[in-house]
């Protein structure tokens, strides 16, 4: 996992100070921290993924009090999108890794700071919950607790309260594996495609691809009625999977720029997506209208959302993680697949009727291409050396999502 937090201020009593690390760099370029379960490696290849998150870390009062502009809630974020306030239906389902103790109070603490449903069960398991439900893969709950899960419950976190921001009418789930080993992950996948109500699995992790993907993986993402989406990935250059499959919508990041007032400006590709060609997976046929930019092979990514930390947005999550614990800025395309799996809940919602599959959903994103009602054409910014450009590009696709239309 390529995760990062850049640790903004700590909240200590009445005052706020930087860690005596963090005091002798440039505010502007805090340090960069990389903890043990961020780390991918060859040796990880069908062994285990990683997730995709960026984050500034914050205390409470300064994330409640924060008057710096860039950094996003669900209003400016919806906003941007030109959003409904409302909305949903069915079921989004959320597959991460491991146990999130507090994952119920979080995600009420989120909602009523954002005048969100809550809810109202106090059993997160409980199969009759209406908004929120944890469920275990196994069937067991799975190790919790250390600084190695934790990162993995602030991902949950920004999972199951962003895609509730977007797509607050629509049922959220998060399905636990047991560990973040290939085989947990995928199984958990199998057990979020058979619950009431699913109509999107969202994935905020990945790892390299690999010669089995086409035979051993793709299988995962045909369930007749969902729509799978997995994060582009957070390192320049670099195609991952689950996102590669021909099966999955892949999410690419932007930067939300907007004025000191808060008002939205403008949206860049963001430098850290992750894109480029699959190694194995042959072009899929919604992409033969960009086969001169992709030649034979599927091409990542597939459409874009917010994901530069230095635009992110706020989750709560009150387990400790490094000590710190509360509100925190968050970021990476962990953070724009779970939102886009929520537009396109709005979307089929709203009026575009839920695809009957991966393909069909990516049928109808494809064909809108270039429309700007229905897609912002991200033309400016660069993810290594692929560049943004006037149509589709590798770095955020067909565009970020404008409304619910095309969708």
């Amino acid at each position: 996992m390529k995760y990062y937090v850049m640790l903004l201020a700590i909240w200590m009593g009445s005052s706020w100070s930087l860690p005596a690390w963090a005091q002798a760099e440039q505010p502007e370029r805090l340090p960069v921290f990389i903890p043990e379960s961020a780390g991918s490696s060859p040796r990880d290849r069908n062994i285990r993924s990683h997730n995709h998150l960026r984050v500034l870390a914050a205390g409470k009062a300064k994330a409640m009090s924060a008057t710096v502009a860039q950094f996003n809630t669900p209003a400016t974020v919806l906003s941007a999108y030109n959003l409904p306030s409302t909305g949903g239906s069915g079921a989004i389902a959320i597959v991460d890794a491991y146990h999130y103790p507090t994952a119920l109070a979080d995600f009420n603490a989120f909602a009523k700071q954002y005048s969100l449903p809550q809810e109202t069960s106090t059993i997160a398991t409980s199969s009759g919950n209406k908004i929120f439900q944890v469920v275990y893969a196994t069937g067991s709950q799975p190790a919790s607790g250390g600084n190695f899960i934790a990162s993995w419950n602030l991902e949950e976190a920004l999972d199951t309260q962003w895609a509730h921001a977007i797509a607050p009418k629509a049922k959220i789930y998060v399905v636990e594996a047991a560990s973040d080993s290939t085989s947990d992950l995928y199984y958990a996948v199998q057990v979020a495609s058979s619950l009431a109500g699913v109509k999107e699995v969202s994935m905020s992790w990945g790892g390299s691809e690999s010669s089995t993907e086409l035979s051993s993986y793709d299988k995962y993402f045909s369930v007749y009625g969902i729509v799978y989406l997995a994060a582009g990935g957070d390192t320049s250059d670099e195609v991952e999977y689950p996102s590669a499959s021909p099966d999955v919508i892949s999410c690419g990041g932007t930067s939300l720029n907007r004025s000191s007032t808060g008002v939205f400006i403008s949206e860049t590709g963001w430098s850290d997506t992750g894109c480029g060609l699959s190694v194995y997976e042959p072009r899929p046929s919604y992409q033969n209208g960009i086969s001169s930019i992709v030649g034979t092979h599927r091409g990542v990514n597939d459409m874009s959302f917010v994901a530069d930390p230095n635009t992110g947005v706020y989750v709560y999550d009150s387990t400790p993680m490094l000590g710190e614990e509360g509100w925190w800025i968050v970021g990476g395309t962990s953070l724009a697949t779970p939102s886009l799996a929520a537009v396109l809940n709005l979307a089929a919602t709203a009026g575009s009727g839920f695809a009957v599959n991966t393909a069909s959903e990516q049928t109808r994103i494809y064909s809108n291409l270039r429309n700007a009602s229905d897609f912002r054409d991200i033309i400016s910014g660069t993810d290594g050396k692929d560049k943004c450009a006037v149509g589709w590009d590798f770095v955020t696709g067909v565009g970020s999502p404008v409304g619910l239309s095309g969708k």
